[in-house]
């Protein structure tokens, strides 16, 4: 009974420590939340959101996302940001009790996906938290769309199918990046997950006309869209940029080269991805491994995908040691190293050249990719 109750113990402590730490701390910190708090209040006082004199604190979601910060905007900053940690690290815990409730692990192996994984990606939500960040949040949302789909697997069309694609028209207005579950719909030929997505993303793009009318409106999407290509070739190179074409970037140093390795790299990465969609036709909850692939592929794809955004990739984490025994033993110390690697890639502990020289390389990227190819491994023998 004691063994069953150690992961909630475990979570308790882990909780209470780091709201003691936030309370202690955690409030001089937290500059993303800063930023996207001002979006709130600029919004609602009907103010420009894109500023270039902002310069790296310039806001960069969409128009709809600062939306999401007007509430905690009336608060005075302190509170704001308590109100935001809890928010994030209630999102946080969730992503993994989401992640495991899809992965169902054998009774044996279930203080496995209970113990590691959060020790694996414990240095990618912490600086979630650090940063006051939305995309354990969004992380979240996208895992209970998946569970809605899994439920209606056997019935597509039903009421949880629409639910599903509001959550994801609700984490792609918030995010874009959660679009990368726009061309798997219509491969899926779940046309009522397209038909709520599109329609929460209509609402979300007139929603900010509340604030600005609606010349106003188009005048702030188009001010969006001119802060992403003004800021985003200078922060394509930065060290922790984990896409691909960030990689290809500190690779050459050559951006048109780049560009096309970029392209080129993403449309093979989608071909296998279809590929592993016709091997899994037929394989029971076969949704999960592609969903796990996708959410892990988000800030690979991204142009702007930062590190900590290599949270999503829990579920991937999850199946992989849930499948563990399927590996030969080279590719289980393989796994092991290359999981090592990502999870122990921490500043503090590496030192400032070798965390430098660490991703510059872009090392951090190609771990997951590496995680994915094992994925991908298990698709291929039906394994999941």
């Amino acid at each position: 009974m004691w063994t069953k109750r150690l992961p909630a113990v475990i979570l308790i402590v882990v909780l209470l420590t780091l709201t003691g730490l936030f309370l202690w701390k955690g409030q001089k910190g937290m500059v993303d939340f800063e930023v996207n708090d001002t979006a709130g209040q600029r919004i609602r006082a009907g103010e420009t959101l894109y500023r270039q004199e902002d310069g790296h604190y310039e806001f960069k979601y969409p128009p709809f996302a600062a939306v999401l910060y007007v509430p905690v905007s009336f608060l005075p900053l302190a509170e704001a940001k308590f109100a935001w940690f809890l928010l994030v690290l209630g999102s946080s815990v969730l992503v993994f009790q989401l992640s495991y409730a899809l992965v169902r692990p054998e009774a044996k192996k279930a203080w496995v996906l209970r113990v590691f994984p959060p020790l694996i990606l414990a240095k990618f939500f912490l600086r979630e938290l650090q940063l006051g960040q939305i995309n354990a949040l969004i992380t979240a949302l996208l895992l209970i769309m998946v569970i809605f789909m899994m439920r209606d697997e056997d019935r597509p069309g039903g009421a949880r199918e629409g639910w599903a694609g509001v959550l994801w028209g609700a984490s792609s207005a918030l995010k874009p990046y959660a679009l990368i579950f726009l061309p798997y719909w219509v491969l899926k030929k779940r046309w009522l997950v397209l038909a709520g997505g599109i329609l929460v993303l209509v609402l979300a793009f007139l929603g900010p006309a509340l604030f600005y009318g609606p010349s106003g409106n188009i005048q702030v999407h188009g001010e969006w869209l001119n802060s992403l290509s003004r800021s985003t070739p200078g922060l394509l190179s930065t060290q922790d940029n984990v896409s691909l074409i960030a990689l290809f970037i500190k690779w050459t140093g050559r951006a048109q080269l780049s560009r096309a390795l970029y392209l080129v790299t993403v449309a093979t990465l989608a071909l296998v991805f279809l590929f592993l969609m016709i091997r899994g036709r037929g394989i029971p909850r076969g949704m999960i491994l592609e969903s796990a692939l996708l959410l892990t592929l988000i800030p690979i794809v991204s142009p702007l995908g930062w590190d900590y955004t290599l949270l999503s990739s829990v579920p991937a984490v999850m199946l992989v040691l849930n499948h563990f025994d399927a590996f030969s033993k080279p590719a289980r110390a393989f796994l092991i190293l290359n999981l090592a690697a990502a999870g122990l890639s921490i500043y503090d502990l590496m030192g400032r050249v070798l965390y430098a020289k660490f991703m510059a390389l872009s090392v951090i990227t190609l771990n997951f990719l590496v995680l994915s190819a094992f994925l991908a491994w298990l698709r291929t023998k039906g394994r999941a």
